[in-house]
């Protein structure tokens, strides 16, 4: 796939909520956003953009039966970073990190996207909002503005609860929202800083392909 034309990004959207909602998933999920290009009413969408809150697995919840998955599948941290259930009933979702241990963005990404669509998966502990601000202030001290999270989003599920309306306001294009450079401002970035990280920003969305994910702990 190279893009969505908008309706069928919404339709995607929606079906991703689907999903999150019906489905166990390998961690606890708390949030469901979409930002970025698909948030300004742009018809086509080149990427969309979309952003999942999770909870850390302090204790795992799982059905004592699953036994041990990570054993079964030799992935460590299979019952501790992702539900042993979860990896049990859908092990061809089951990804690890370089160092092979479970990777619950990966296994998110796995379970709700395909292999080729034009999405990017943010995964995170902290809200959308938090995280705007902990990745801009990260990617000011190391200079690196392709680690930004683009600020301009939408919330369309949260705590088990879905916004129909977020959902028919991304359907009719009615969120007025700023151009990205105009954002950072807005978050503090002075014009020129802002100019140049919108810029970096937008050149390291171009050079991705297919299904992206990035995962971070605040």
């Amino acid at each position: 796939m190279t893009g969505f034309d908008r309706s069928d990004a919404v339709d995607r959207l929606e079906t991703l909520v689907d999903t999150v909602e019906a489905e166990r998933m390998p961690v606890p999920v708390r949030e469901v956003w979409a930002f970025g290009d698909v948030a300004l009413g742009l018809d086509p969408i080149d990427r969309l953009d979309v952003y999942v809150t999770k909870d850390v697995l302090m204790r795992d919840d799982s059905d004592p039966a699953a036994g041990d998955a990570g054993e079964q599948f030799r992935v460590e941290g299979v019952g501790k970073s992702v539900r042993a259930d979860w990896a049990a009933d859908h092990p061809e979702y089951l990804r690890a990190n370089a160092n092979g241990h479970a990777a619950p963005e990966k296994c998110l990404a796995a379970h709700l996207l395909g292999e080729d669509e034009p999405i990017h998966l943010e995964v995170c502990n902290a809200s959308f909002e938090d995280n705007v601000t902990q990745r801009l202030r990260g990617a000011k001290l190391r200079e690196d503005y392709t680690q930004l999270l683009d600020p301009r989003g939408v919330c369309l599920w949260a705590d088990g609860t879905r916004s129909e309306e977020a959902f028919r306001k991304l359907r009719e294009s009615e969120l007025a929202l700023p151009t990205l450079s105009a954002a950072l401002e807005m978050l503090g970035m002075d014009d020129e800083e802002a100019t140049e990280a919108a810029r970096e920003l937008h050149a390291w969305r171009e050079r991705q392909d297919g299904v992206t994910v990035r995962g971070d702990v605040v």
